[in-house]
């Protein structure tokens, strides 16, 4: 794709069909739909309010790029149905909407019988293995394994793919009020995480849209796992916010019960998946070899998927506060 600061946007292309993005106001949904029109797709943006800014577009970009918008919401079918059959979509960009009764099995069906055609779902490496076999008690995982599932049994394998990234840059700014007050706390502060900015996941979703069921002839696995260019223990990560906001923060170490208080009270994290945050972090500092999270085989793999499908782009844990260093200073 075109590089992060090119300002033109080629003409659309004279199909009719669409691609739909759904959540593009979430960082990767809006890198994966301005990345599609760098492509000269016609994107849509399927909002549950129509009216909300996407971030990374002004108003006049998005009109001048002529994207469009529609309201849609992926826990209501009939409301993919309208968009999807309004705007003569033949690609889609989903995430996972919790709290669907039927883990978006209807959503998925009103995608498919509206004339989707290939899908890329943002999807979570808290899966490990088959998706048949994760136990329901691994929350995030489980709900990610089930819409694959889905996926699978109603589009079949090569009609869609799952994107699995790992810890993404932008769980940094969990630590905003604290860093503005000059001092974060944390359980485990020597965890390493991967990083991986939202934008490239962004990018790479798009980049494989545009590709649709061609990436089958590259590869015969519909999963593509994603990590960030460097694993960066969490005391490590505030200290490169520090340094890039100019500010000097202080790390205090909690117990684990203290940890998952701030998750589930200061930063509004479902209990069930802060224990599970709190686990891996758990087994990373325990850690004393090779790192369990990301055994070296499987950890180059990912990165070097971001390498491949984002084309070039590949952004580090340091680029991505300065890019975004107003939103810790407000």
């Amino acid at each position: 794709m075109p590089s992060k600061d090119q300002g033109t946007v080629q003409s659309i292309m004279s199909s009719p069909d669409a691609t739909i993005v759904f959540g593009p106001t979430g960082n990767v949904g809006s890198a994966t739909a301005r990345c599609m029109r760098q492509h000269g797709t016609r994107v849509v943006l399927a909002m549950r309010d129509p009216r909300k800014p996407i971030p990374g577009l002004t108003a006049s970009q998005e009109a001048e790029a002529q994207f469009e918008r529609v309201q849609a919401d992926l826990t209501k079918p009939e409301t993919i149905n309208s968009a999807v059959t309004q705007t003569k979509a033949k690609r889609a960009f989903i995430y996972v909407a919790f709290g669907t009764p039927d883990n978006m099995r209807a959503s998925v069906t009103a995608l498919q019988s509206a004339g989707i055609e290939f899908v890329v779902l943002l999807s979570s490496d808290a899966i490990q293995g088959s998706p048949r076999d994760v136990s329901p008690a691994d929350f995030v995982a489980w709900a990610h394994a089930q819409v694959e599932i889905n996926l699978e049994e109603i589009f079949g394998p090569e009609r869609f793919v799952a994107v699995r990234p790992t810890y993404f840059a932008s769980n940094a700014l969990w630590w905003k009020r604290m860093i503005s007050e000059g001092e974060v706390r944390m359980a485990y502060p020597n965890a390493k995480f991967d990083w991986i900015s939202p934008e490239d996941i962004g990018v790479v979703c798009g980049n494989l849209l545009a590709e649709g069921p061609r990436i089958f002839h590259d590869t015969n696995n519909n999963v593509i796992r994603l990590s960030g260019p460097e694993l960066i223990s969490l005391g490590d990560a505030v200290r490169i916010i520090g340094r890039v906001i100019g500010q000097s923060i202080g790390i205090t170490e909690v117990d684990e019960q203290k940890g998952l208080e701030i998750y589930v009270d200061d930063f509004g994290i479902p209990e069930s998946v802060g224990n599970g945050m709190l686990q891996a972090m758990r087994i990373s500092s325990s850690d004393g070899g090779e790192h369990v999270l990301y055994p070296s085989h499987a950890y180059e793999e990912a990165k070097d998927n971001v390498r491949k499908y984002a084309r070039g782009q590949f952004t580090t844990l340091h680029e991505w506060v300065a890019e975004h260093k107003d939103e810790f200073l407000t």
